[in-house]
């Protein structure tokens, strides 16, 4: 975990996870389905499509049932909008921002970038997860990366099993 505080109050920080088998096109191909991600976040009940093309700059998904309490209250479903605003696939990173929510998120830009972890591409892989957010009330900025550290690491291990594992 790298955690980084500047002069402009922004939370910044970056969570990363390795792989040993899989490959980092295996997992770029995960991410790339941008509108079904609840397939391999733990904790995301639902992902899908509200706007544009899968993958595609520009298109939003809607995703809901977080881990991260709603501002509504106990009983109301957390949930968010998020607008795909890079991708690369050639480099492997895609960017993205939510545009809505009722999570407390005010501002919040984050960056996913998969790199082969060794010398070669048939190596394993390495997921690296940057955020910058605006300081969210009620949370401190620590507590908030372990929840996208202990989410990075589980969605990585479903994707690794799917590999391993193909559904039939």
């Amino acid at each position: 975990m790298e955690v980084e505080h500047n002069s402009e109050t922004k939370w910044e920080a970056k969570v990363s996870t390795v792989l040993k088998e899989a490959k980092a096109d295996q997992i770029w191909a995960f991410y790339g389905d941008f509108f079904n991600f609840h397939k391999w976040f733990p904790g995301l009940a639902s992902c899908y499509g509200i706007h544009g093309a899968n993958g595609e700059p520009g298109c939003i998904r809607y995703c809901g049932g977080f881990s991260i309490k709603s501002e509504d209250g106990e009983d109301s479903v957390s949930w968010s909008k998020e607008k795909l605003t890079a991708v690369d696939p050639i480099q492997r990173s895609l960017a993205y921002e939510i545009v809505d929510c009722n999570i407390g998120f005010k501002s919040y830009e984050s960056t996913v970038k998969i790199t082969p972890s060794g010398s070669d591409a048939e190596s394993g892989c390495r997921i690296d997860w940057s955020i910058k957010v605006d300081p969210v009330k009620g949370w401190v900025l620590e507590d908030l990366v372990k929840k996208f550290e202990t989410g990075l690491d589980r969605a990585a291990r479903r994707m690794e099993e799917a590999l391993t594992y193909p559904e039939e």
